[in-house]
């Protein structure tokens, strides 16, 4: 798992003695209520009663309906209220399905990340993680209102642990230790994220001002005949005399290719430190 998501024990560490499962902690883990309702919920959701007259809603036309609203206007615009006046339902009946809209959120996300096509076990490293990035690049231009939620705490629901999981398996047996793992796919969750939310602000700001990005730049060309200072910034300038600075506003693949690159160096050198065998080189 990234080093800012779900993982067994505290801080995202494994609880206790090194080897240890969370199932050897079961006994001695706080279980608040409202934790054990928003797990439930995940994990062993209520299925349709089979007996007297059937519901009009069903729980995935309620995640559906907040998808759908999230989708079009942003996560701050979701309220159960605004879920039930598009169903068609009063604001109460949503509450036979999800408890709150917390709850409803962390549906939402489990049901987005079901989305990605993810790399299959047996992938190369390198393309596997490369699958794993685009995927995950793709699910934030669909949904980009998940980029707006705390990606340090993503829920625990089945659809993000499997993609966590398999970002995790394109890395385990590289000859990477399994710290580096973690933190290799922290800054590949990073990049991608990171990058995502530029593109999502750089929409929503066209839509906004109905400049694009270049048409923005023009308008501000006055600046460096103005107000540069080609003394206090001889960095920038040599730069962008090499043509530096003239690349694509999201270089999405450029940028990818150069982090697989170095993730690829550092598996090189975890094999020239520990080879195969497994005794270190001295």
């Amino acid at each position: 798992m990234s080093s800012n998501a779900p993982g067994p024990g505290p801080e995202g560490g494994a609880e206790g003695e090194v080897g240890q499962t969370p199932a050897d902690a079961a006994d001695d883990v706080p279980r608040p209520p409202e934790v054990v309702r928003r797990l439930a919920l995940l994990w062993d959701p209520p299925q349709p009663s089979g007996r007297g007259r059937k519901a009009r809603l069903t729980l995935e036309d309620v995640v559906g309906a907040g998808t759908a609203i999230a989708d079009a206007d942003g996560l701050d615009t979701l309220s159960m209220r605004r879920v039930a006046a598009h169903l068609g339902v009063g604001a109460m009946s949503l509450y036979t399905y999800v408890p709150g809209r917390a709850e409803l959120q962390d549906l939402m996300i489990d049901r987005a990340f079901a989305e990605l096509a993810l790399p299959p076990a047996d992938a190369a490293w390198r393309e596997g993680l490369a699958a794993y990035a685009r995927a995950h690049w793709g699910l934030f231009q669909r949904h980009p209102w998940i980029l707006q939620t705390n990606m340090w705490r993503l829920p625990l629901t089945p659809s993000v642990l499997d993609a966590q999981e398999c970002g995790l398996r394109t890395l385990v047996d590289t000859g990477l230790t399994e710290r580096q793992v973690v933190e290799i796919l922290g800054l590949v969750d990073a990049f991608v994220r990171g990058l995502a939310r530029s593109t999502v602000a750089e929409a929503a700001e066209k839509d906004a001002s109905g400049q694009s990005n270049d048409e923005y730049w023009t308008s501000m060309s006055s600046f460096w005949a103005d107000w540069f200072d080609p003394e206090r910034y001889p960095t920038m300038l040599r730069i962008w005399q090499a043509g530096g600075f003239d690349a694509e506003a999201t270089p999405f693949e450029a940028s990818l290719d150069r982090l697989l690159d170095s993730v690829g160096m550092a598996i090189d050198r975890a094999h020239r430190t520990f080879p195969p065998d497994g005794t270190p080189l001295r």
